[in-house]
């Protein structure tokens, strides 16, 4: 659904992209999503949350 929540850890960085890893799959899938849309902060390991169709920190 569209407002719930969904936690990624951030898996790679390369270039303007990063890949995210779902938290709650098994799968191996990543999501490649553009950095513009990401917290500026973010590095691999990062943990972030998708709510209300924004990005932000997991702290």
């Amino acid at each position: 659904m569209l407002l719930d929540k969904i936690y990624y850890t951030v898996n790679s960085l390369e270039g303007d992209y990063a890949y995210l890893k779902k938290e709650d799959e098994v799968s191996d899938e990543l999501k490649c999503v553009a950095r513009a849309l990401l917290p500026p902060e973010i590095s691999e390991g990062t943990r972030l949350v998708y709510e209300m169709m924004e990005y932000s920190l997991v702290y």
